[in-house]
């Protein structure tokens, strides 16, 4: 069964996982409470993309795949972009993964909002975001971590990239990658005993999610179990 995920990882971009031995330290925790599987990429929305799915294609990349510079989410007519990110489970976000770029195209203010249906431009102009956060103008993976108590019950993450670094010259902004990490539980009513298990679940995930990697640990004198 093993053998049967690893490859399965592999089909995802996880193959060229052999010359990533040395950041092993970095990607196993990566791997270990992302909300990847939890995602319903299917509803992802996002309002004013220069090319359809963008927004999507951008949430659809692996870890293995978060430096590749395409697929990218471009805004179309100004600098504004606002994605709402469904998720098949209830999740406590932890923090958010983005990599833009050096560029006046990176997206400078994020506005969060949770659990809204149907949300568009003037009612996120208008209301008051859970969250504020200042991005950074870099070509490195952001990890960007949210207020935990504000974020512990999302079934809808709507993100609203206010404004970027081009102070009104740049009308398009740009991210290649966009990640979740937190935990989660499964939707519904059932007996407590099962919602532990659900919950326990990211847990089960990490061994099947970093096989990949478990060889490069192991180099590291720290086996998968350490």
């Amino acid at each position: 069964m093993s053998h049967h995920c690893h490859d399965e990882y592999d089909h995802h971009g996880h193959s060229h996982h052999d010359g990533e031995h040395d950041h092993s330290d970095d990607i196993t925790p990566a791997l270990q409470s992302s909300l990847y599987e939890q995602i319903n990429f299917d509803e992802i929305t996002t309002l004013n993309e220069a090319r359809r799915d963008a927004g999507k294609a951008i949430v659809k990349k692996t870890w293995a795949e978060r430096l590749s510079p395409q697929p990218e989410l471009e805004s179309d007519a100004d600098e504004q972009l606002l994605m709402t990110v469904p998720f098949s489970a209830q999740v406590k976000l932890h923090s958010i993964l983005i990599r833009t770029s050096p560029s006046p195209s990176a997206p400078k203010t994020l506005h969060l909002f949770v659990n809204r249906d149907n949300m568009d431009f003037s009612a996120a102009e208008e209301e008051t975001p859970v969250q504020v956060i200042e991005l950074s103008q870099t070509s490195e993976v952001q990890e960007i971590p949210v207020k935990r108590a504000l974020f512990g019950s999302v079934q809808r993450l709507v993100l609203f990239f206010v404004d970027n670094f081009g102070d009104g010259d740049e009308d398009v902004s740009r991210i290649s990658y966009l990640g979740f990490k937190g935990e989660w539980t499964r939707l519904g009513k059932a007996p407590t005993n099962i919602i532990y298990e659900a919950a326990a679940q990211p847990g089960d995930h990490k061994v099947k999610g970093t096989s990949v990697n478990e060889m490069g640990s192991g180099i590291g004198g720290r086996g998968p179990g350490m």
